[in-house]
């Protein structure tokens, strides 16, 4: 089985990340693409987030009628903080996938940042990375394979669209009344709406 994981905080989920899935399924084959909304990120402890409630609801919304798409709940359901390389780890347990088996699949930013990773060194090993270029980031590999010598064997270019959509854009423009059609999927849209998030503080609902 090849398989591709995508991460983040998906606050919310918007059609970049969708687009970037497919585009890493498709040009890598992969057999399925798992969704892994975070728990506490260690790089992201003093940024307010989503309840995991309403972020894992609007994944299972964006991805629903996709054969291909899974969510998976390895770090919500368990103490964080997390880190990649543990979430990896669990990932490739449950699947009993080899490293060249399982894609990380990130964005040209987050490639830059790779190197301030917890355990960078050790994750590289672990699974092979599917990385998108985004605008206006250009990686320096060479500095990248000075940091993290056996990062350039361990890459895999995935081409897309260039799509510009940014989470925080995304809570802005509700927080501000504007409209953010086109940029999440309708469910996500009308989750949004229902809940008022980004608005207000709303809890989950757990009745």
């Amino acid at each position: 089985m090849r398989l591709g994981i995508l991460g983040g905080t998906f606050d919310p989920i918007h059609l970049g990340h969708l687009l970037l899935a497919e585009a890493a399924r498709e040009t890598l084959a992969l057999r399925r693409v798992l969704f892994t909304p975070a728990g506490e990120s260690p790089l992201k402890q003093d940024v307010d987030k989503t309840p995991a409630c309403h972020r894992q609801a609007m994944v299972e919304l964006a991805i629903a009628g996709h054969a291909c798409f899974e969510l998976s709940q390895v770090d919500l359901a368990r103490p964080g903080p997390h880190y990649t390389v543990d979430t990896i780890r669990l990932i490739r347990a449950q699947y009993n996938l080899s490293a060249d088996e399982c894609f990380f699949i990130i964005g040209g930013d987050s490639l830059v940042s790779l190197p301030l990773w917890h355990q960078a060194e050790i994750l590289i090993t672990l699974c092979r990375l599917a990385v998108s270029h985004r605008p206006g980031y250009q990686p320096d590999l060479t500095a990248l394979e000075a940091a993290l010598p056996g990062l350039k064997e361990r890459l895999e270019w995935v081409d897309m669209p260039a799509l510009n959509l940014e989470a925080s854009e995304i809570r802005a423009r509700v927080k501000a009344g504007r409209s953010i059609r086109y940029q999440v999927t309708n469910s996500v849209r009308e989750y949004i709406q229902q809940y008022g998030l980004y608005r207000r503080e709303e809890p989950c609902n757990e009745t």
